[in-house]
């Protein structure tokens, strides 16, 4: 009891901080999905602000749109103003969106808040894994760096739910709550070490992992932060360095491929288009708006579930059993579809589908939908984190609008089961490269992870953690 109540101990400062400071991860959920309800509402007679359906359209657009033209400002404040900063930052803009969706009856206002919150989101998707995977220690750094997502799955539920069930202005108003409390309580957490001692700050570094840490004996672990950060200061930080050092190849090659594979595995058109695939499929057993609502809780708890796995079984078995299931969840949709679409009668089964992206939901969250972010935030050295989470976040939004316009030209030409084929493929094939190119990074420092790509190896490093266990 006494050894449970010291690890709480030792852990209750890291946990605190990361849900602090991805609240506007649940905010960006509520913008991601904001749509979905909305578009119906705005087309309706009911509608405060008068539009067409290509208008309507057009406010996913340019949520992308803002978030491709936050890059800059994202690479520039990680590295300038602090992880801390940047994440403060982003929950004032996310507040500002949803204060004018709240009080907007312009369409052009509402398009510059969807700007302004896919720049919020990405800076937030950018500087919250790198300070969450910088204050963690390693035990628990998959079950924190996973947070984030299950926030983000939060606020999809959330504006599911209040999005089709109350009236307009709720949303806003929790988003507004979210982000004043991110913006308002964050502050008084600390910063990461690794920034600190990155700036040559180092007894800010020693405050704030004093803070972060139970046990005032941190000399070791401070000493192991500067031999981490002095060595990958030896690799520059320019952006070419992701391209002439060998290990951040590696890391970029992996970062591509676990970010775009996701969408062409399907989830972005699934989650966009889940309404179409069901009336498509010709279900009776469950309207489009439940069936949104119970997608959005699967993968909630089934991303739950995963992050409290993560650090006992490690990144590449959920990766591999969630592509392997994700991939026959798939294969029986694709299977349906195409016997539909040969005129054979599947009124009876027309079940199949429903039951199938239900269970899509909680394979694909289980580990396509959480590892990719936490990897991500391990593998990039802290010279040019800050570059490799920017081109990450960047890939993700491009590979989302790519798998969202094959899925559009391969169901306009040939019917909706050729999409399904690409995307039933592409998670069979990354079966095969997690198992030989996905490194295991559960229970290692981020300097073990760097060592661990060069090739190396830390014999004659004894690198542990401050707290055992």
């Amino acid at each position: 009891m006494l050894a449970d109540k010291k690890v709480l101990r030792d852990l209750l400062p890291q946990v605190v901080a990361t849900i602090l400071g991805t609240l506007m991860a649940t905010s960006d959920g509520m913008t991601y999905g904001w749509t979905s309800p909305m578009i119906p509402y705005f087309l309706s007679n009911e509608t405060h602000i008068v539009m067409t359906l290509d208008q309507a359209e057009w406010m996913e657009t340019i949520n992308l749109l803002g978030a491709a033209a936050g890059l800059p400002f994202t690479i520039l404040g990680v590295d300038y103003l602090g992880r801390k900063t940047s994440m403060i930052i982003s929950a004032i803009f996310g507040c500002i969106c949803w204060i004018l969706l709240l009080v907007s009856t312009n369409l052009y206002v509402i398009y510059f808040a969807r700007f302004l919150a896919g720049m919020a989101g990405d800076m937030c998707f950018v500087a919250a894994p790198m300070y969450i995977a910088e204050i963690a220690v390693p035990k628990i750094r998959g079950f924190l760096a996973s947070l984030i997502y299950l926030q983000m799955l939060l606020g999809i539920v959330i504006i599911y739910t209040t999005g089709s069930l109350l009236p307009y202005y709720v949303p806003p108003i929790i988003g507004i709550v979210l982000t004043s409390c991110q913006f308002i309580l964050f502050p008084f957490m600390p910063e990461s070490p690794y920034y600190y001692v990155y700036k040559n700050k180092e007894e800010k570094a020693k405050t704030a992992l004093l803070r972060l840490r139970s046990d005032p004996d941190i000399d070791k672990e401070i000493t192991e932060i500067k031999q981490a950060v002095e060595r990958q200061k030896t690799e520059k930080g320019r952006p070419q360095d992701l391209i002439l050092i060998r290990s951040n190849r590696i890391a970029l090659f992996i970062m591509f491929i676990l970010n775009g594979s996701q969408h062409f595995i399907g989830i972005s058109v699934i989650l966009m288009n889940l309404h179409v695939i069901l009336n498509e499929a010709g279900s009776i057993y469950i309207e489009p708006a439940s069936a949104a609502i119970i997608f959005s809780v699967i993968m909630l708890v089934s991303a739950g579930i995963a992050s409290l796995i993560m650090d006992k079984f490690g990144r590449k078995f959920l990766l591999v059993i969630s592509e392997s299931l994700t991939g026959v969840a798939l294969l029986v949709m694709t299977i349906y579809f195409h016997l539909k679409h040969l005129e054979f009668d599947v009124i009876n089964v027309s079940w199949i589908p429903a039951a199938c992206v239900m269970f899509y939901a909680a394979t694909f969250k289980i580990g396509l939908g959480l590892v990719p972010i936490v990897v991500t935030a391990e593998i990039f050295p802290t010279t040019i984190k800050a570059i490799g989470m920017t081109i990450a976040d960047c890939v993700y939004v491009v590979a989302a609008v790519i798998s969202i316009n094959i899925y559009s030209v391969m169901f306009k030409s040939f019917g909706i089961y050729a999409p399904f084929y690409l995307f039933t493929s592409c998670s069979f094939l990354m079966v095969i490269f997690t198992i030989f190119w996905i490194p295991e990074t559960k229970g290692k420092t981020l300097d073990e992870i760097q060592l661990m790509l060069k090739g190396e190896k830390a014999t004659d490093r004894k690198i542990s953690n401050s707290i055992h266990i």
